[in-house]
């Protein structure tokens, strides 16, 4: 890649490492960089309101804000699309088999949203929000797991690079996309 390493994340090393076609890497982490930078501001401004902080001051406001977080989040995901399936297909792992670095939900990603949005004064179905910021917690983590694996100069397989992308778009581009489109509306 020609983008200096000090000006990407971490993970984007493995992306690099892996891609067949530089300019399909390059998109790929483009793109899963806009997805990771919205689906913090979405996780955290939730995660703000779990704490009690209002911010912003009025519930309208906060419905707004949500709205925004939402449909960023959604439009990221909806160009990660391509340029996933491309590097995918290009990639082609010999062995599907990997393991997948796309984890599981922990705890921490497992909360009840409905006293949280009832306290912001905030309309929007709890479970949508629920799944939502499970799906893009896990990504973040997941991301952060392969940011992890370059700093202790581990290696990951194309197997297990394969598989997690796979696991990423199936749960990103399905049904957590359709959450994120509701709350958007």
């Amino acid at each position: 890649m020609t983008t200096p390493t000090g000006t990407r994340p971490e993970w984007a090393a493995v992306i690099a490492d892996h891609a067949v076609e530089e300019a399909t890497g390059r998109r790929l982490i483009g793109q899963l960089l806009a997805v990771e930078v919205a689906s913090l501001a979405f996780c955290r401004l939730l995660e703000r309101w779990a704490r009690g902080e209002a911010d912003p001051s009025t519930p309208g406001r906060r419905q707004a804000a949500l709205r925004r977080a939402a449909d960023r989040v959604e439009t990221a995901l909806s160009g990660l699309e391509q340029p996933l399936g491309r590097y995918l297909l290009e990639l082609e792992a010999d062995l599907a088999e990997g393991r997948s670095w796309f984890g599981e939900p922990g705890q921490a990603e497992l909360v009840d949203w409905q006293p949280v949005l009832d306290r912001a004064g905030v309309k929007v179905a709890p479970h949508r929000i629920a799944a939502a910021y499970l799906e893009l917690a896990i990504l973040v983590r997941a991301l952060e797991g392969l940011s992890s694996t370059v700093r202790w100069q581990s290696t990951i397989d194309a197997g297990s690079l394969w598989a997690g992308l796979f696991d990423l778009r199936e749960n990103l581009l399905g049904r957590a996309l359709d959450d994120l489109r509701a709350i958007a509306a």
